[in-house]
């Protein structure tokens, strides 16, 4: 098992009002990860992910998958303090 990680990712592109923080919170749900998806002013989607290190990757490689709904231009993502979060929320 790997250790725990959180990072802060900023998605960019058509990510507002096509689901696409519903998208994530399903992928963080399966994964069994904490965190939260917000939209930001600006037209980008704030993600914080939470937990295995391996499954955090996992999440971050697929947010601009195929399955990911509008059209992401950029994934940007930085490593954070651990928080020992529970849950994942939708803002």
């Amino acid at each position: 098992m790997s250790p725990d990680v959180r990072v802060r990712v900023l998605v960019s592109g058509t990510v507002q009002g096509v689901g696409y923080r519903w998208f994530v919170r399903g992928l963080a749900d399966a994964a069994g990860l904490a965190g939260s998806a917000r939209n930001l002013p600006d037209g980008r989607v704030e993600v914080e992910l939470e937990g295995p290190a391996d499954d955090v990757r996992a999440v971050v490689a697929a947010l601009d998958g195929p399955r990911a709904p509008g059209s992401v231009t950029g994934v940007v993502s930085e490593d954070r303090a651990v928080q020992g979060g529970q849950g994942f929320t939708t803002a």
